[in-house]
């Protein structure tokens, strides 16, 4: 049970990662608006993107990536408590919801951490940039 939960965890944590990197969907003009650092990289030589933003970019994800890493393990021993939680017979209603609510708040420093990066990346792009990023994700689109 906890190695499904463990890959339960980790199928979650990819696709938040994988959500970043396709191209948002057509209904959703919030995630429209940011570019994934791969993508930026990608076409770096299409938006010209200097070398002061190619090691601002590498330096935010060296950031994320470390934060996100020790959010993952925090997550996986969370969820392990929450299990431990909900098999219990009977379940303890009050200590299981305060239990998710431990694991919810660390998927929300999850998205928090993600989201942040993804500002900060836009806020060093010009505004050129970004209209060329945005040509080449609609070009790139189904």
């Amino acid at each position: 049970m906890k190695t499904r939960l463990l890959a339960i965890l980790l199928l979650f944590v990819s696709a938040t990662a994988l959500a970043a990197d396709a191209p948002p969907a057509a209904d959703d003009p919030f995630a429209r608006n940011f570019f994934a650092p791969d993508f930026v990289m990608k076409h770096q030589k299409e938006i010209g993107l200097t070398e002061r933003q190619r090691d601002t970019i590498k330096a935010e994800i060296q950031k994320v990536q470390s934060k996100f890493l020790d959010l993952q393990f925090d997550m996986q021993s969370e969820m392990e408590k929450l299990n431990d939680l909900v098999q219990s017979r009977p379940v303890d209603e009050a200590r299981t919801l305060a239990q998710a609510e431990t694991v919810m708040r660390l998927e929300t420093d999850t998205k928090k951490l993600h989201l942040g990066m993804l500002v900060r990346i836009k806020n060093m792009l010009t505004e050129s940039q970004i209209q060329r990023l945005a040509q080449l994700r609609e070009a790139a689109a189904p």
